[in-house]
């Protein structure tokens, strides 16, 4: 559970980087993908990882792929329009589509102090949120970009997940799938959109790596690892570290003035993962 948590802050941690680097959505969703891949090509040609054989673990790597590349353009737009802090909480939202999706799908019944876990998580992300939409006239498009960010996000996680039905498969060959198709559905859109896609500075370029390296290689990699072990409801409540950490990055990085209100929530969103997790133990 602690990979997961670690995984989880380090993806919010991403939001920052969109943030001082002036390309598109979907320009940034390709870059990050594409070194992801890279990466992760080289760690699977050196521990001589296996390939998976049934050919729907392929399919539905390949749409984990594409659902996080949309995942990541969404939230890059969500970022644009209303922040860091706001985007990552509007992307958290993806706890009651894994939650809708485990029942559904996977026949995952979540017990009354998981329930309970995830309605706190609810009031602490609103109360995070609220202040927002009274000052920012981009507020719609963030909030429709935001919701349905975390709706491709809980595909791509449902599909890793899905995976694992058919097949034990390697964590590095399931990434450096993901990776590639991920990348080659973004390219296409950035070109077809017109978006800035080649950085312009060193700085640039060296946040560009950061992104791919640390934020897909390894937080996307440690929640990769951990879907299959735990219920998705779970996970999508552990999930939830992503949007306080971005409002730590808002208050003392970015200098943005968090209300009593906000903190409050932020509190009440961990100790919901707090109850979460025991239960689970």
């Amino acid at each position: 559970m602690a990979g997961l948590v670690l995984g989880c802050v380090l993806f919010g941690l991403g939001s920052l980087i969109i943030v001082f680097v002036p390309l598109g959505s979907f320009a940034m969703s390709f870059w990050r993908l594409l070194v992801g891949a890279l990466a992760f090509a080289l760690l699977a040609w050196w521990r001589r990882s296996p390939f998976p054989h049934n050919r729907r673990c392929w399919w539905f790597a390949a749409a984990a792929g594409v659902f996080l590349n949309l995942d990541l353009a969404l939230w890059h737009e969500s970022i644009h329009a209303v922040g860091p802090g706001i985007s990552t909480l509007l992307n958290s939202l993806q706890i009651f589509f894994l939650a809708a999706i485990g029942l559904l799908f996977f026949g995952e019944r979540p017990g009354g102090w998981q329930m309970a876990s995830l309605v706190l998580a609810v009031i602490g992300v609103a109360l995070i949120a609220s202040p927002e939409f009274a000052q920012n006239d981009r507020a719609a498009w963030g909030l429709l970009s935001g919701v349905v960010s975390g709706a491709m996000l809980a595909l791509s996680m449902a599909s890793i997940r899905k995976v694992h039905t058919f097949a034990p498969v390697a964590l590095l060959p399931l990434m450096l799938i993901l990776s590639v198709c991920g990348a080659a559905s973004a390219l296409p859109v950035a070109l077809l959109a017109g978006e800035a896609l080649l950085p312009r500075s060193a700085q640039a370029v060296g946040l560009i790596l950061v992104y791919g390296l640390v934020m897909q290689c390894l937080a996307w990699g440690l929640i990769a690892f951990a879907i299959p072990r735990l219920s998705l409801a779970l996970t999508g409540l552990f999930l939830l570290a992503e949007p306080v950490a971005a409002l730590f990055l808002d208050a003392f990085w970015l200098g943005k003035p968090v209300s009593a209100l906000q903190w409050g929530g932020a509190a009440l969103t961990l100790v919901a993962i707090y109850l979460g997790s025991v239960k689970r133990r």
